[in-house]
């Protein structure tokens, strides 16, 4: 019995091999913990485990060991000889008892190119069912490895789709292309951008060998050490000099991209933390001994709630996706504005209105377009551009809302109007007004200056008033179409009704450069609506929203429903816990709405300035213009695709 004990004693302590003797001790040292004789019983499938460095988000890290079949890892590193032989087993101790799933871990320290020669070695690595490499210097990983048996073993692990990993220097070695460290002082980023092709920058390939990372630059500890500039720089040398494309892969610290066999990847984090994807790097500059100048350089982030492709470089649901120049040697993020506007909502296909009316809603769309652009481009608030698109479009008679409102059933005219800003989440509001020129400024006023959220009817006209806001007679808003409209309503002709502009709302949301999003509606209503009745256009969370970080809205259509289902909320919400993107969050809202009896479409930007457009059944009046597309976009039929972004429709009948 106690020589039984003493066995199973030998097989949960680590034990602990030296190598060669060199001048200063051994080429190696090795420890293991677990049982090494232990059959694997299920056979290991591919995984490659990338790790920002920092501590180790254990989900990631199970999977991985599930991977292995939980079987046996070998893990590599090449330390500092300060290292004790306790500090050397610490991350092994760490693998078996606190991640657990592995039947051993073996410890392999190399401290010298001779190591890699060795046969116990190569053995070890061939029977591994798992290998992950440590970090340190990444420096010492070339030098001791490169070009030996030890780098073909690690090449045939690979090959035979077994699982593999590393973190921080063990993550910058498994692109393509890597930064190698070469004097053993790291780069940083201001030194990288401004003397790019500088030795410093050292770059190597032909090192690990994985299909999947093929045309790809890795770097560590990304968000944390500011690596986004050196990963540009580097990615721009090395394209420079092996004139290809490549792409950049950070990421963050307490962060790991666990990739499958599909070439799938997703994100673990212990801080929420990012995979970074880098884009759009020119591969020659005209001076490459100057300081680096590029333009457009695009950075994907990938969240827990994201996927990555590797093979297509495809992200689905990304965190955000950011655009940086490179000025003198400096990364700076590049100022983007977006503006998406809606003329409201009708029964429409191509042929259903004269050429002269369209090119005059076309006309209108794009007028609120421009007056919202010029506020963007000069660095103006969100707030400022939808209050400026909504005034052009409330000024024009084609339009339900100021002067081209529809009369209600008592032969007035009944305006509402919201705004919300969605830095600070203040928002104003008015309903039932009947001689403020501009509505949309009234509800402004009423967010800055009244204490309030919103004031209607009789209230809210004598804060306009009060307020210096421009007045007009009621008679201003008469328009023969819209009293024409308001007889056949009265005569229960409903069918005679122009239904090419069935829901005449009308809004806009913009993103500005400072990343702030703001959105505006204002309407006339409903023709022959009862008196006082009052739709989602001034409910906060309906009709209007922007919240800051998640998207703002502006809606459209059969306001009962929307207030029902809180439209404008309800996109927010499905960002910020379903995860979802823009254009699902608003075509899935638009559906739910469908599904009451509801007919109508919104308008849906996110933090980055995507914007969405959504109808249920019937076409829009809707616009988009950005920093990245200056050409102002106007559409009205569901056939009309705006590509706002580079996103288009589920389908053409369903989402624009």
């Amino acid at each position: 019995m106690k020589r039984i004990i003493t066995f199973i004693l030998s097989l949960l302590l680590p034990i602990v091999c030296a190598g060669f003797a060199n001048a200063k001790g051994v080429d190696y040292k090795t420890f293991v913990i677990g049982d090494e004789t232990k059959p694997t019983i299920n056979k290991p499938e591919f995984s490659l485990l990338l790790s920002g460095g920092g501590d180790w988000p254990y989900e990631a890290f199970r999977i991985f060991a599930k991977k292995s079949g939980n079987g046996h890892l070998v893990y590599l590193r090449a330390p500092d000889e300060s290292f004790d032989d306790k500090e050397l087993q610490a991350a092994q101790n760490e693998f078996y008892n606190d991640i657990g799933g592995f039947s051993s871990v073996r410890t392999i320290a190399f401290y010298s190119r001779k190591a890699a020669y060795d046969p116990f070695i190569l053995e070890k690595i061939k029977n591994a069912d798992a290998i992950f490499l440590a970090g340190g210097d990444q420096s010492r990983y070339i030098n001791y490895w490169k070009g030996t048996p030890l780098a073909d073993a690690l090449n045939a692990h690979i090959k035979a789709n077994k699982p593999f990993g590393g973190t921080s220097a063990g993550l910058a070695v498994q692109g393509e292309f890597l930064y190698s460290c070469a004097d053993s002082v790291s780069v940083v980023s201001e030194e990288a951008l401004k003397n790019p092709m500088d030795k410093k920058s050292s770059i190597e390939t032909d090192f690990l060998k994985t299909d999947i990372m093929k045309g790809i630059f890795t770097d560590s500890h990304f968000k944390e050490r500011d690596r986004l500039g050196r990963l540009v720089s580097f990615v721009h040398k090395a394209q420079s000099m092996y004139k290809q494309k490549i792409y950049g892969l950070g990421i963050d610290e307490q962060t790991v991209l666990l990739v499958d066999g599909d070439g799938i990847g997703k994100v673990y984090s212990n801080t929420g933390g990012y995979a970074w994807l880098f884009d759009n790097i020119p591969i020659n500059t005209t001076n490459p001994k100057d300081a680096l100048k590029l333009k457009d350089v695009k950075a994907t982030a990938i969240a827990s709630y994201s996927t990555i492709n590797l093979a297509t470089k495809q992200v689905d649901n990304p965190a955000f996706i950011r655009n940086y120049n490179v000025e003198n040697g400096k990364l700076v993020t590049k100022a983007k504005w977006a503006l998406a506007i809606h003329g409201g909502a009708g029964v429409l296909e191509p042929g259903d209105m004269s050429p002269e009316k369209e090119k005059l809603y076309r006309a209108g769309l794009d007028a609120s377009l421009a007056a919202g652009q010029a506020v963007l481009e000069k660095g103006g608030s969100s707030l400022d551009a939808v209050e400026a698109a909504v005034r052009v479009m409330e000024d024009n008679p084609i339009f339900n809302a100021g002067k081209g409102a529809v009369f209600t059933a008592q032969g007035t005219n009944e305006l509402d109007a919201a705004i919300m800003d969605g830095a600070s989440l203040k928002a104003g509001a008015v309903a039932g007004v009947t001689r403020t020129k501009n509505p949309v400024s009234l509800a402004r006023k009423v967010m800055e200056k009244s204490g309030r959220l919103m004031l209607a009817r009789d209230g809210a006209d004598r804060f306009s008033i009060e307020n210096g806001l421009e007045q007009v007679d009621p008679s201003y808003y008469y328009t023969d179409e819209r009293w024409q409209q308001l007889q056949l309503w009265r005569a229960k002709k409903f069918s005679e009704i122009d239904q090419t502009h069935k829901f005449g709302t009308v809004g806009a949301v913009a993103l500005d450069q400072n990343g702030n999003l703001a959105a505006a509606t204002s309407t006339g209503g409903l023709t022959g609506k009862v008196f006082g009745r009052i739709g989602d256009t001034p409910i906060i969370g309906a009709g209007t929203i922007a919240m800051n970080g998640y998207a703002a809205v502006s809606c459209t259509g059969t306001g009962e429903y929307f207030i029902r289902e809180s439209a404008g909320r309800q996109i927010v919400d499905r960002i910020k816990w379903n995860h979802q993107d823009i254009h699902s969050a608003a075509y899935d809202t638009i559906m739910n709405i469908g599904a009451l009896g509801g007919d109508g479409g919104l308008i849906a930007m996110d933090k980055d300035g995507n914007a969405a457009f959504a109808i249920n059944d019937v076409g829009m009046y809707r616009g988009f213009v950005s920093s990245d597309a200056t050409n102002r976009l106007t559409s009205i039929y569901p056939v009309d695709v705006i590509k706002a972004e580079g996103k288009a429709a589920k389908t053409s009948n369903e989402m624009h």
